[in-house]
């Protein structure tokens, strides 16, 4: 490969701080049709076919242009010229109105991370180049985020079962599209990129640096990579601080001993409430000074009692979500998945315990404010199972498995930038 593309050396030692992979890998891009993402698939395809392995480029057609089929379907036709397999995905019934970008952004990550998941592929490529960092960390710095956002996009995210890479982040656009000259790749350019009511066109426009390699674009990387550097050093802190001072349970709560410093304290919250983002950093350096009985952000804090010395962090009650359909793979509150449901009915829902608490307390030693927030699952008003209680036994639960799995783990794989 190192000689086939511009830039393929420089994407196989990206993709190998990212492994190991597996023999014969098997990924999956996220393709706009615009230059970064088609020259992120080129190197992508030529990098796995090297091992073994195989490309699957994924359009996503958001629906929300005439025109929008017709790219696809040209982008498509681009990249099967050169063997790499596509698929082109519909997204229904994405409507223009507030917070159009993000519920664009949302919707396309959901159809990507389902189509990745049905064809059993791992990780997932995006084209995040360098001044897409550049303006992600002055999006954040307008937004007044802390420290731990100015470290910008990792270069690798973890989650159950899909791993998401952005092998271009130190490289810049220019150098992409030069690629695609050189071999002779068409692209397009996608019109909302000029739609300067939008803040990231906008502050692309300001910088006026189209090529990505002017002093303000390449100060803001290298201010991310260094903000991330120490990200990860602290979220490695952070971890050997939670092996030693807390205790999550498969409940869905945390015994706590006492001190522990504001970041492990943030990370256990947002595990608990199973919450996209962390709790106010103020409050809750406040509360990791002096611990005290306190509902915050979800989560309420309370004496462990007759659960032992220290404290229990518990999902508050009426903050939990509307229970879901009870179907494999369904998640509830942010922090319970469904893996498997044997047995249950169709129409069967998923949701907290709730007051029928109450006359289950005899099936476990643990706090009324626990029990909860377990999640139950109900047909109508007739509750048929609570796996962590095996009610109503546990020949009945054995084909269920419900397990604690926030969506943000307490310590999970440490954050990795750019030059990682």
């Amino acid at each position: 490969m190192a000689d086939r593309f511009p830039l393929s050396t420089e994407f196989a030692a990206a993709m190998a701080r990212f492994g190991p992979f597996e023999p014969a890998p098997r990924l999956a891009a996220g393709v706009s049709g615009g230059a970064d993402s088609m020259a992120l698939a080129l190197l992508a395809e030529a990098w796995a076919r090297e091992r073994g392995g195989s490309l699957l480029a994924l359009i996503v057609d958001h629906g929300l242009r005439h025109e929008a089929a017709a790219e696809a379907a040209e982008a498509a036709s681009r990249l099967r010229v050169h063997g790499i397999a596509t698929r082109v995905l519909q997204i229904e019934g994405l409507a223009r109105g507030a917070a159009m970008a993000e519920r664009a952004r949302d919707a396309r990550f959901r159809v990507l991370m389902e189509t990745c998941a049905a064809e059993g592929i791992l990780h997932l490529l995006l084209a995040h180049h360098a001044a897409d960092q550049a303006e992600t960390v002055l999006i954040r710095e307008l937004g007044g985020s802390g420290p731990a956002g100015l470290a910008g996009m990792a270069a690798l995210l973890e989650s159950a079962g899909l791993r998401i890479l952005r092998p271009l982040l130190d490289v810049s656009p220019n150098r992409l599209r030069m690629l695609l000259e050189a071999e002779g790749v068409g692209w397009s350019e996608d019109p909302s990129n000029r739609d300067l009511t939008a803040l990231r066109p906008l502050l692309r426009m300001l910088r006026r640096d189209r090529d990505g390699v002017g002093p303000a674009t390449m100060a803001l990387v290298a201010a991310a990579t260094a903000a991330g550097r120490q990200r990860a050093e602290q979220e490695l802190a952070i971890a050997g601080e939670l092996a030693a001072r807390a205790s999550i349970r498969p409940e869905g709560f945390v015994v706590l001993d006492p001190p522990v410093s504001a970041g492990a304290l943030m990370a256990l919250m947002q595990a608990v409430s199973g919450a996209d983002y962390p709790p106010p950093t103020r409050s809750v350096t406040r509360l990791a000074a002096s611990m005290e009985p306190s509902t915050l952000a979800g989560v309420r804090v309370m004496r462990a009692g007759r659960l032992g010395p220290g404290w229990l962090l518990v999902r508050e009650a009426s903050s939990a979500g509307a229970a879901v359909p009870a179907v494999p793979g369904a998640v509830w509150d942010g922090r319970f998945r469904l893996v498997a449901g044997a047995g249950l009915p169709a129409g069967a829902m998923l949701g907290p315990l709730g007051d029928e608490a109450a006359r289950l307390r005899h099936l476990s030693a643990l706090p009324a404010a626990i029990l909860r927030t377990l999640p139950a699952l109900r047909m109508g008003e007739q509750l048929l199972a609570v796996p962590h209680l095996h009610y109503p036994d546990r020949k009945t639960c054995e084909g269920i498995d419900v397990i604690f799995a926030p969506s943000r783990p307490a310590a999970g794989a440490p954050y990795r930038f750019g030059d990682a």
